[in-house]
């Protein structure tokens, strides 16, 4: 088994060697020491796998969260809470995002991969037991005590709160797997289904009324949803099926199993989710998974020596993480620990193929032989196992042999230390009756061992309080052992040995004084002569110079044997080498006790027969020394073996018996009357103590009032004094007060006027003060104003500049066109009119030509009169176009002289603008003078 201490490292690897399969199953143990030079283990306390099974979280007592990757093989510190978390959750819908519930009562959503906090949630006024997300990781359920809250992890906002009657505690809320169910389970072992949308209860599990209440305090269901198991305070499960809402099953685990911490159904690759394996863990630490529909147990985990304190199965069923009670984490493998599980099924197509068949029948008599296929096969059958009497008296509980353990022992000398409490338990027998025990327990402390720290002072206060709570419970069981003075070193060993399990260790004390303490209390309240007197024998028959030695120094046994038998060897040997040597007693007769005082006797036989002052015997039997353990079993073994019958201690010693079940036995092998007359005399004792520390009280009582009133008149008579005194003074101080009172009256007076002067001295500079800030305002003002003018009056330059160049580009650009069109207009009336002069000329001419040509025709010759005709006709038409052409000469002229007109109208109207603009300025600088002129006055 390889174990990893992370201390303080922030990442590494889980285990560093090749993972080897073994019965145990176990891949890793995960420790975590404070520092390199401190021992001290700082617990984890909760884990939370993922939904792939591969990775999970765990969180420790300092508020550290570790991420653990199985299949990469590495760890990871992903938060540093600062302080411990008591629920966690890491299934959500963003899978780099986990829950964890604080120690304050808060919830807090971080992101494993960025570190960073996500969300921060507050409402529980309790401590947060448990965390269930929704399959679809969008909603997470939290469960206190006292109330339970639905949680949107997308807004991280409170969705609703089932608060509860006080009478009536919540014991888990959670969802049920791939549904809209909730289950709320109360502290009445009530039951109900609730639709997570509507919180419409859906229905109620009936409440078992048969037999005793179960208490249940954890549940457990399959992955398909369908199958509750339920348990609690008893050694019952219970198994509900959600879909017909009843009892399918009651499964009773082991008689040792008193309680069910925990429990959890083991996945499978094959079923369906219809798991089958549930893993009930008890309150003995030890972890069993049975098969619920056969309830035969498959395997287990963890032990008594090695505790499981709570275990989480990942999903898929392939690994189980078990926080162990000494803080340590368990990594198994469950394919190494049951070869069976998540084993696919049979093949449904089988072929058929040639063979014999042999068939072998068998009954607890004898062999039968069968013919087959013209063979005779004969069938072998085991004879049955025959137990013999003695093998039935060596059978121990837990199928433990102690013929066997006894050979394991003789060959090693010791038993392992990992099984040593269980094969003790073993060995002993023991009931483990939680009720008688509790019945003892609930009468609180013995008043014989009330002040027991006085006499015997222990450092450590958790095992003080464990040796008076058992030593309290001896003395309720049996009187006796409220008046033995050597019982808290009888039992401080066991105390400290089983100081978590108050029950085991009272048993063990007791099975050890009813078996190995036999008539020790015959001659209470002296030693028990008659057991010293058989070691004494036995010395006398073995080493008869030792035994004249000490009685020639006047040593008893009651100084030799009674040291050693009273603190049952706590004083003389070291721890490893006391569990030795009741590993060898708890597995022999108990006259191997009183054997293994003598052998520790003869084996010191060299130094004890060095001494001779008493004092020097006492101080040997109540230290240790130099002494070989393994040699002295040996010669115990020897006197056991080589001691005769009639001095053997066997013939005075029953053998062993183990305790009853339900309740424990009746002791009372003591003298009764001795016992009763020292609980007489110690109640008397105490009776006379309180009535005596009863006078005392009242005499110190009266004694204090005397002494009170004598103080009272003391202090009255000064208290007058002191009030005469304190007349006068307060007289004198009076008189003082006056004076003082006047002169301060006087400087009031003075300070009154000064502060009257300074008070106008302050009104008036503040108006002068006033007075400048508004002259300054003044001139800030006219300063604005004259800058504005001189703006306005750049600006109206500017303008005017700019309309001026305008204008006169304007007018220059007329001018420059007038004289264009004019100059045009002068050329072409030149060049029209001489256009049609020249073609009137023409005309005239032709015309002239024309008609007296025509009036020579129309004289000689008549005949080409009609031509001529047409001739005169086209000059007609030519006179009438050329006065058509003159027509529009006309008009041309007409219309030059309306532009010419326009331009004149548009001269005017700018010398118009420009007479407005100049008065303008005349304003302006009329207004500046004025301005000007209020600026002087």
């Amino acid at each position: 088994m390889q174990v990893t201490d992370i201390g303080s490292r922030e990442d590494g690897k889980i285990w560093h060697r090749k993972f080897v399969s073994t019965k145990y199953g176990v891949l890793a143990t995960v420790i975590r020491n404070a520092s390199a030079r401190q021992t001290k283990t700082v617990r984890f306390l909760q884990v939370a796998f993922d939904t792939t099974g591969e990775s999970f979280l765990a969180g420790d007592h300092h508020g550290n969260i570790y991420v653990f990757d199985i299949s990469r093989n590495r760890f990871k510190l992903v938060q540093r809470t600062s302080q411990a978390c008591t629920a966690l959750a890491f299934n959500l819908r963003r899978t780099t995002e986990f829950l964890v519930a604080l120690a304050d009562y808060s919830i807090k959503c971080f992101d494993k991969d960025t570190r960073q906090l996500v969300s921060w949630m507050r409402g529980h006024e309790g401590a947060i037991s448990s965390l269930s997300v929704h399959s679809s990781g969008s909603y997470a359920i939290s469960t206190s005590s006292d109330t339970a809250q639905l949680w949107n992890l997308d807004t991280f906002q409170r969705e609703r709160k089932l608060n509860i009657r006080q009478s009536v505690g919540i014991q888990k809320v959670f969802f049920l797997p791939h549904s809209n169910t909730i289950l709320s389970c109360f502290s009445d072992d009530s039951i109900f289904a609730w639709e997570s949308d509507t919180l419409f209860c859906k229905y109620q599990l009936p409440v078992p009324q048969d037999g005793p209440r179960i208490h249940y305090k954890t549940f457990a269901v399959t992955q398909d949803g369908k199958t509750l198991a339920a348990a609690g305070r008893s050694n019952l499960v219970h198994l509900w099926c959600l879909d017909s809402r009843q009892l399918l099953r009651v499964i009773l685990m082991p008689p040792n199993v008193k309680t069910v911490r925990c429990m959890d159904f083991l996945g499978d690759s094959f079923d369906a989710g219809s798991n089958q394996t549930l893993g009930v863990l008890s309150q003995d630490g030890v972890m069993r998974f049975i098969n619920i529909q056969s309830c035969k147990q498959l395997f287990e985990i963890g032990s008594y020596e090695d505790a499981i304190n709570s275990a989480t199965i990942c999903p898929k069923g392939h690994h189980i993480v078990a926080v162990m009670d000494s803080g340590a984490l368990k990594i198994y493998d469950v394919r190494s620990l049951s070869p069976e599980i998540s084993k696919p099924p049979q093949p449904l197509l089988k072929q058929v193929t040639k063979g014999n068949i042999n068939v072998g029948l068998h009954t607890g008599a004898g062999q039968r032989s069968v013919k087959t296929s013209g063979r005779r096969i004969q069938s072998k059958v085991l004879p049955p196992a025959v137990s013999t009497l003695d093998d039935k008296e060596n059978d121990l509980p837990n199928g433990l042999n102690k013929k066997r353990l006894q050979a394991l022992l003789r060959a090693f000398g010791e038993y392992p230390a990992k099984y040593r409490m269980f094969i003790w338990r073993s060995l002993l027998h023991l009931p483990e009756n939680h009720a008688a025990f509790s019945s003892l327990t609930d009468k609180g402390l013995h008043s014989a061992y009330m002040c027991l720290q006085e006499r015997y002072p222990i450092k450590s206060h958790k095992l003080q309080r464990g040796l008076q709570r058992v030593l309290s419970a001896l003395a309720h069981w049996a009187a006796v052992f409220g008046e033995t003075d050597y019982l808290p070193l009888l039992a401080f060993p066991f105390v400290k040995l089983f100081q978590n399990n108050p029950l085991i260790c009272f048993e063990v004390v007791a099975t050890v004084i009813v078996n190995w303490c036999q008539h020790w209390f015959e001659y209470f309240p002296n030693p028990p002569l008659n057991v010293l007197s058989l070691a004494e024998n036995v010395l006398a028959h073995h080493d008869k110079e030792l035994l004249q030695h000490f009685v020639a120094c006047g040593i008893t046994s009651q100084l030799y044997v009674w040291p050693l038998l009273e603190t049952l060897f706590s004083e003389v040997l070291m721890t490893e080498e006391w569990l030795k040597l009741f590993d060898n007693v708890f597995s022999n007769h108990p006259s191997f006790l009183l054997m293994a005082v003598v052998a520790y006797v003869s084996c010191c036989r060299a130094p004890l027969l060095l001494c001779t002052d008493k004092k020097d015997f006492e101080f040997f039997f109540h230290h240790r020394n130099s002494l070989d353990i393994g040699a002295m079993l040996k010669e115990t073994y020897r006197l056991m073996d080589s001691t005769s019958d009639d001095v053997h201690p066997s013939s005075a010693l029953s053998d062993f018996e183990p305790l009853t079940h339900g309740q424990y036995p009746i002791f009372n092998k003591y003298p009764t009357f001795i016992v009763e007359y020292q609980s007489q005399e110690r109640e008397r004792i105490r009776q006379q103590e309180v009535e005596y520390l009863r006078e005392r009280q009242e005499v110190q009582q009266l004694h204090a009032e005397a002494v009170r009133q004598q103080a009272e008149f003391e202090a009255w008579y000064k208290q007058q004094e002191l009030l005469l005194q304190g007349e006068e003074q307060r007289r004198r101080i009076l008189q003082e007060e006056e004076s003082k009172l006047s002169q301060q009256r006087a400087r009031l007076a003075a300070m009154k006027r000064e502060l009257k002067v300074k008070e106008l001295n302050l009104i008036d500079s503040a108006r002068r003060r006033f007075l400048k800030h508004q002259q300054n305002q003044r001139s800030v003002q006219l300063k604005r104003l004259d800058d504005e003018i001189q703006r306005k009056m750049a600006l109206r330059d500017q303008e005017t500049a700019a309309a001026v160049q305008d204008i006169e580009v304007r007018q220059m650009e007329l001018d420059a066109q007038r004289q264009l069109f004019e100059q045009q207009l002068a050329k072409e009336q030149e060049r029209v009119s001489q256009e049609v002069r020249a073609e009137v000329d023409t005309r005239r001419r032709r015309a002239e030509i024309d008609h007296y040509t025509f009036q020579n025709l129309i004289q000689t010759d008549g005949d080409v009169s009609q031509k001529n005709k047409k001739m005169l006709e086209e000059s007609l038409a030519e006179v009438g176009q050329m006065e058509v052409d003159a027509d529009w000469q006309a008009e041309v002229n007409k219309r030059l002289e309306k532009a010419e007109g326009r331009q004149e109208k548009q001269r005017e109207r700018l010398v118009n603008l420009s007479k407005q603009t100049c008065a303008k300025e005349d304003q302006i600088v009329q207004l500046m003078l004025e301005v000007e002129g209020k600026k002087v006055g």
